[in-house]
């Protein structure tokens, strides 16, 4: 089957098309032929070798975190799904390989895509919403008439997270630039702050919960925002003890992680502010209860840009310059 690989970890290196043998048919998997491959920045950091630490993958590798596609082959033990099925998914992290024509992946990892998308659209969503839910609801557990703060709202998941925030109950502020305001308003936020003329640490204080997915500096300075108690989550780093333990990395791996996150804990811990890093996993249950959601008309994907499969490096590139509303997809077939 065609796909793109990383052949070596390479910052900023070109995937190759080439090709690669049918993935392996597991008793309790679904085989998808993929209509449509959401791309993240997730999938850049991987072929950086950002991750080679705590993800070991072997080389070659096909990249690509998210899928829409249709059910060809099911395992002896597969009860959910049947050939034909549209489903979507994030696959599990040590079987990734969704900028592929096809990808074999454990059913519970897998849902029905929702009945009013498209292939393209169901494609942005699973990285980014399970991201979002497990911040929001498993993490933070977010109640009714709480504050939160999401950053960069007009991105995969900030788009995501600022609609289930709100249909939480949550007062949701968000920080953007200035061509992005109208779209984050769209989607419910109830404050804006444009990082371009405001600086959200001193315009916001008092809040429940800070979702970050930005870099060190953004991350200190939201402490300030955060009212005693307040948990501020972090998906872009540094990783946490806790996240080392959960991820059965060995001792060597803690202790760098430990050092890693060291002042930001530090911090914390002085304002009593529970900080953690989470580092979104495949679950096809709240997938499901994501599609609910969808077509219930609760939450809209926001999707910046379709490229045909032959053009997945460009899309890659244009995710990297952060400037994609909300997510960009690449259509398969």
């Amino acid at each position: 089957m065609k796909s793109f690989l990383i052949d070596r970890y390479e910052k900023g290196g070109a995937l190759r098309l080439g090709e690669s043998a049918l993935p392996e048919l597991r008793e309790n998997d679904v085989m998808v032929e993929i209509h449509a491959a959401g791309v993240n920045v997730l999938d850049s950091k991987i072929r950086d070798g950002e991750f080679k630490l705590i993800l070991p993958y072997r080389l070659p590798l096909v990249l690509g975190n998210d899928v829409a596609g249709i059910v060809v082959r099911v395992g002896a033990k597969v009860r959910q799904f049947k050939p034909g099925d549209a489903v979507y998914a994030r696959p599990a992290q040590d079987r990734i390989g969704t900028f592929a024509e096809y990808i074999a992946m454990d059913e519970a990892d897998v849902a029905m895509k929702p009945n009013n998308l498209t292939m393209e659209e169901a494609a942005s969503v699973p990285l980014v919403a399970l991201t979002a839910w497990q911040v929001l609801i498993e993490r933070a557990n977010v109640q009714k008439g709480q504050k939160v703060l999401i950053h960069a709202g007009s991105g995969g998941v900030g788009t995501i997270a600022i609609q289930l925030a709100k249909h939480l109950g949550a007062y949701v502020a968000t920080t953007t630039s200035t061509a992005n305001i109208a779209l984050v308003k769209s989607l419910g936020a109830d404050v804006v702050i444009d990082y371009t003329k405001d600086d959200f640490e001193k315009v916001l204080q008092g809040y429940d919960v800070v979702l970050n997915s930005l870099g060190k500096d953004t991350l200190e300075k939201s402490l300030s925002v955060l009212k005693p108690g307040g948990k501020l989550i972090s998906i872009s780093g540094p990783p946490d003890p806790d996240f080392a333990r959960q991820s059965g990395s060995g001792w060597l791996l803690q202790q760098v992680m430990r050092i890693l996150s060291f002042g930001i804990r530090r911090k914390s811990k002085r304002r009593g502010i529970d900080y953690s890093f989470l580092f979104m996993t495949a679950n096809g249950s709240q997938l499901g209860r994501i599609t609910s959601l969808i077509e219930a008309g609760v939450i809209r994907p926001v999707v910046d840009r379709v490229l045909p499969f032959a053009r997945t490096n460009e899309a890659l590139g244009y995710v990297e310059t952060g400037r994609a509303k909300g997510k960009v997809v690449v259509a398969v077939k």
